[in-house]
């Protein structure tokens, strides 16, 4: 009787969604057909339908923004800062974010009560996986970008050593680097855009630099921007720093990929033994094992 109740009820909640989205759907085409329709006549109303689709959706994030406020789960200053990590900078993804982490642990343990064989387990478990996925996501985000950064470095010294050679400024020639490294190495792009944004804005050349270095958390970028404070203060000369920081980023990324090269031949082990060494005993020991144990059986007989 149980079990016929949550079958029961999961049918009709699957209805209920079939009966939404149909509606919706409707919806959507009458929407549609009178934008043709005013279009063809030359009206103007056409910013009404998605306006109110914006109104509603603002109003449902600003409603799970308040629960979660109330239980704790707010976007303060950390989660901002993660999410500049990360390189997501709209605030409605970080209202999307709370509303997963408020909204995902609802709807798992109601789909977790569903099932009939352990219960509680599936609630708890369900619960706990809608919880960490958009907190696994954003890692993944941040450590996505570093990673981009990083490998970006190498190229962005090199060009800001051929911008200073040309006789261009510190804050042109990474603009100027910025631009060029658009496509290839968009973070390392945003970086420094938002650095000359912030030097517009009047923070001192010295704060935005130690800025990008805490945003990214690299070693890299600490060296570089270390490097570009002490030219700053005993003035010496830029181009022959960044050569010689150009070429010590190149090294460490050479030593890095021999040290990455060694580890192989250790994690290579494990897969050899588990994996190739029983199917090289089997296909070197199965025949003559099959052969000696029908001559066993043969002489036995």
């Amino acid at each position: 009787m149980d079990l016929l109740f949550y079958m029961m009820s999961a049918v009709t909640g699957f209805c209920g969604m079939g009966v939404l989205a149909s509606v919706m759907l409707s919806r959507t085409s009458r929407a549609a057909s009178k934008r043709v329709f005013n279009l063809i006549h030359g009206r103007h109303e056409v910013q009404a339908p998605a306006k109110r689709s914006g109104d509603l959706r603002k109003k449902m994030l600003k409603g799970i923004h308040k629960l979660g406020d109330r239980l704790g789960m707010a976007a303060d200053a950390k989660l901002t800062n993660r999410f500049d990590q990360a390189g997501v900078f709209l605030s409605s993804y970080r209202d999307l974010y709370l509303a997963a982490r408020v909204v995902g642990p609802i709807v798992a343990i109601a789909i977790g009560s569903c099932i009939s064989y352990k219960r509680s387990f599936w609630m708890i478990a369900l619960g706990s996986i809608a919880y960490l996925a958009p907190d696994l996501l954003l890692r993944r985000l941040i450590k996505r970008r570093r990673e981009s950064i990083r490998l970006s470095v190498p190229d962005a010294i090199d060009l800001l050593v051929i911008c200073v050679d040309a006789g261009l400024g510190m804050d042109q020639a990474m603009l100027r680097v910025a631009q060029e490294l658009s496509k290839r190495h968009p973070a390392i792009h945003h970086e420094f855009l938002r650095i000359n944004r912030e030097q517009r804005a009047g923070k001192p050349r010295i704060d935005a630099w130690q800025s990008m270095a805490i945003r990214t958390e690299l070693q890299e970028i600490d060296a570089f921007v270390n490097m570009l404070m002490q030219t700053e203060r005993f003035g010496t000369p830029i181009a022959r720093a960044l050569s010689n920081f150009g070429d010590a980023i190149r090294q460490k990324r050479r030593q890095r990929a021999e040290e990455l090269a060694a580890k192989t031949t250790v994690k290579i082990i494990f897969p050899l033994v588990l994996c190739i060494f029983p199917s090289v005993f089997i296909v070197l020991l199965g025949p003559p094992g099959i052969s000696i144990a029908r001559g066993l059986a043969s002489g036995s007989l």
